[in-house]
Formats: structure tokens, sequence, C-alpha cells
């Protein structure tokens, strides 16, 4: 049997495998596209627990040209990134974060910023004084500017062999970080990413997503949860908790208590005020 007739047999199985995995039940996709980069995206898995080896100067060099090949409001390029090895560091970091003990397993720790530092520093070399970069639109541009570079950084990454997962907690104490990173006034860091090799020893499953049915909308947005798909995915979710060895909570009511009140911030509810502190007008 030839190669090619071999890869004629091998992507449709890949296709419906993958599909499943994300979606954790049947998940109709009528199309016959399908390359390396789809299956290393929909491959993707949180990674929490990483071997010792470090994460080679190259590859860390590839994975900043995928995030810089990202698209960019205005091409401001409103963000940077700061790689953190050192293991004090990433620990103090991580005590920040808490909790996230990969952040001190993984031998790499990438937090994103919306930097408007830069920018800013720029418009004064011409002599303005910057004043767009006042409003909560910039700094709203660069958070999304440091997300969309995040993932494709993610998606190189996970293509060369490595494991990552994104760090929130990095925002509880965003004025502390900043300290330990030693960031300019008007830098924020958005997220943390940290990065590794797999321990081969720890398997860990796809996550299964929300049905197409409950995230894509057509032409208009369809108001109201559709209960028999959110009972079906809580369904879903329960099943992948069972056979991860997890508690078994499913995922409507996990939802629910994160979003319950104040406290479920975890200290963010006063994430404006604090990025005021640091420098940002947004007004």
């Amino acid at each position: 049997m030839s190669a090619e007739t071999l890869d004629a047999i091998e992507k449709p199985e890949q296709i419906h495998r993958l599909l499943h995995r994300r979606y954790g039940a049947g998940q109709t996709v009528h199309t016959e596209e399908w390359n390396a980069t789809l299956a290393a995206i929909l491959s993707h898995r949180s990674v929490r627990t990483y071997l010792s080896r470090p994460v080679p100067e190259g590859v860390l060099q590839l994975a900043i040209a995928a995030a810089q090949s990202a698209p960019t409001s205005s091409n401001l390029q409103a963000w940077s990134v700061v790689a953190v090895e050192d293991p004090d560091r990433r620990a103090t970091l991580a005590e920040l974060a808490s909790p996230n003990p990969q952040m001190v397993s993984a031998p790499l720790f990438l937090v994103w910023l919306a930097d408007l530092s830069r920018l800013r520093n720029i418009a004064g070399t011409y002599g303005k004084t910057g004043e767009g970069l006042d409003y909560f639109e910039s700094l709203l541009l660069g958070a999304i500017d440091a997300a969309l570079a995040a993932q494709n950084a993610l998606v190189a990454l996970e293509s060369l062999g490595l494991g990552t997962c994104y760090i929130g907690g990095i925002r509880n104490h965003p004025a502390e970080v900043g300290k330990v990173l030693g960031l300019p006034p008007e830098t924020f860091a958005v997220f943390g990413m940290s990065v590794g090799y797999p321990d081969p020893s720890v398997e860990t499953d796809i996550k299964p997503r929300l049905p197409q049915s409950l995230v894509l909308h057509r032409e208009q947005y369809r108001a109201g949860a559709h209960e028999t798909d959110l009972a079906a995915y809580d369904r879903t979710i329960s099943a992948f908790q069972a056979g991860q060895g997890m508690t078994v909570r499913g995922w409507t009511s996990v939802i629910a208590n994160r979003i319950a009140d104040t406290a479920a911030l975890k200290g963010r509810h006063v994430l404006l005020d604090v990025v005021r502190r640091m420098g940002f007008k947004a007004k």
C-alpha cells in the first residue's frame, strides 16, 4: 500500500478521533480539509507536570518568532514577554499566583505583557504626549495583542513536542509581579504560560469543550442557552473528570461558583485600580 493511500486512510480517522476527543462526543464537521497545523491545534491540552529538561534557546526564539507573526492592531505591537528560568524567581511568582505548582516544575515560565511603555517612549521622542494611550481602549488593545501573540507561541511550542499551561493567576497580585519582573510603568502582566517537555508518566487527555451549537451563532446572536445541550455537556465533562481521576463536578456548577461573588475573583475585582497605580490612565 502506498504512502499516499495510507495518508488517505489515516486522515478521516485522525479527524474523527481528534474531534471526538475535543468534544467528548460526536461533533460533525463536513470537510475534507486537514493538515498538521489543525492536528496540532485540536490536540491541545494543558500540561502541568514537566521533565527537568531545559527548553533550548532556539526553541524559545522560534516561539517568539511565531508570536510576532500574529496580527497586531495598527502594527502597534503593544506587547512584550518576559522569559523566566531562574528557579527562585519562578517560585516567587508561583507564590503570587498560587496555587499553580506547574510554575515551579516547568523549566520555563513566560509572562505575557500588555506593554504601552514602549509606545509612550516613542511618542516622547517625537515631542508628543501619547494621549491616545490614556484610554482604556489602549490597555485593552495591549491585552488583545498579547493574547494573540501568546496563542501563536503556544501552537508553535506544542507542534515541537512541548507542553504548556496558561496561568491567569499572575493577575492576582499584578503590582507585586511587576516588582519581581522589574516592569516599567504602563506595563502589565496579562497572564503567564508554563513551558516544558511533558512528563510521559503523567497522562492527561484532551478536555472536551462546549458543543458548537452553544458557541456558533449565525447572522445574529441566539439569546438563551440550550438547556439540553448544557445538560449533555455536563455529562460529558463529568465523564472526562471521572476518567482522569478528578472529582466529578460537571461544568455548570463549577462555572456558577467561579463567578458567584467578588471573593471568587481572588482579588482581581480591584484590578482596574491597581493598573492605574501602575501608570495606566485607562480613562
